[in-house]
């Protein structure tokens, strides 16, 4: 029989029963597979908190899923959020926003994150909604080890070579465009995302807005079906393969790319000006879009007005179901939450994102403490 101090120490693992389906007796579909490196991934904690000292109160491990996009933060905020409290820790997945949407719909976890809007479907069946987290900047980055200036791009030019119409670097379009670069005859070998992708959201969102082609043929999408390139699975599997080949262009958010030392390009704004990604040209386009107001949660940031906005600037955001029928983990979440919209943020900018600027901030932990 159990002691009271063993009956005392619980742990609370947030894995949930898997709806039946057809893969339901599939071990290796992707749901299935998902659910088990959840189960992985907690593991060690689990050993871990066996050792804690008994308490009265449970363990709570909140669990979140979704984009590697803000992967790092989460890892952080799980660093720091975990040194407040043994009794309320949070771990993270890095399985894609699209992964991370179905998981947090369908139950499996706490909360989920990416760089995609939900869909009207998606709010109303899975009683989704997104918060903003932090601010974000993808950005075109490449290989051409002879350039030393700075190469400049618009959007029109990135969707054609996305879209496999230009075929070298040396291009008439390109070379235009960086009169002062003498540039290769050398190929250009595009890496892009997989399916179910955060940052294919936010690329397409913008080469979408500023190219009609490109609209028609791709469009807004997580799941684009990219007529030209290899795919990097993770950001940081996009950074390694542009290093590793002379000529390549990817995409990738803008802290993996600056803390790789790997170039990127400036990108022709709407207002006509060339700006390279900052946290101060990536606040200016959100600021572009939420003032005065600093009310919208749910919109695009990509191509904002401004002289000094980087074009293709997004929130990455928080998924959350609206109700939960578990009160102990829904006071647990809140509590994180009050704690990624205060004390968290100063790690955002730490770990290379953006902070939410102060009205925005402020009009978001208001409608987070709302959800109770």
């Amino acid at each position: 029989m159990l002691s009271y101090m063993e009956r005392a120490m619980t742990v609370r693992i947030p894995v949930s029963v898997p709806r039946p389906s057809s893969d339901s007796n599939n071990r290796f579909a992707p749901q299935n597979v998902c659910r088990f490196l959840l189960f992985v991934l907690f593991l060690p904690s689990l050993t871990g908190l066996c050792n804690i000292p008994a308490v009265s109160q449970d363990v709570v491990v909140l669990v979140g899923s979704g984009s590697s996009v803000p992967a790092p933060l989460y890892s952080r905020w799980a660093q720091e959020y975990g040194k407040r409290s043994s009794r309320i820790q949070m771990r993270y997945l890095p399985v894609g926003t699209s992964e991370g949407i179905k998981q947090i719909a369908h139950g499996t976890g706490d909360f989920s994150a990416g760089e995609a809007l939900l869909t009207a479907k998606e709010r109303k069946e899975g009683s989704l909604i997104e918060l903003p987290a932090v601010l974000i900047g993808i950005v075109p980055i490449y290989n051409l080890p002879d350039i030393h200036q700075e190469l400049r791009l618009s959007g029109e030019v990135l969707a054609e070579i996305f879209l496999g119409e230009l075929k070298t670097w040396d291009a008439s379009p390109i070379r235009k465009l960086n009169p002062d670069v003498q540039l290769p005859s050398l190929p250009i070998h595009v890496v892009n995302r997989p399916a179910g992708k955060g940052s294919n959201y936010v690329f397409t969102d913008f080469l979408s807005k500023v190219s009609s082609k490109f609209r028609s043929q791709i469009g807004v999408n997580a799941s684009p079906k990219w007529p030209v390139g290899v795919p990097a699975e993770r950001s940081a599997d996009m950074v390694d393969k542009v290093k590793a080949e002379p000529g390549s262009i990817g995409f990738v958010e803008s802290q993996y790319a600056a803390k790789a030392n790997v170039s990127s390009v400036a990108i022709l704004n709407a207002a006509g000006k060339y700006v390279k990604a900052s946290p101060e040209t990536i606040t200016a386009a959100c600021s572009a879009v939420e003032a005065p107001k600093w009310n919208n949660f749910a919109v695009s940031l990509t191509n904002a007005s401004g002289a000094d906005s980087f074009p293709i600037t997004s929130f990455t955001w928080i998924y959350l179901r609206t109700s939960s029928s578990d009160s102990v983990r829904a006071t647990a979440l809140e509590n994180l939450l009050d704690w990624i919209y205060s004390d968290g943020q100063q790690y955002a900018a730490q770990e290379g994102y953006s902070e939410l600027p102060a009205p925005l901030l402020a009009a978001v932990r208001k409608k987070a403490k709302e959800l109770r």
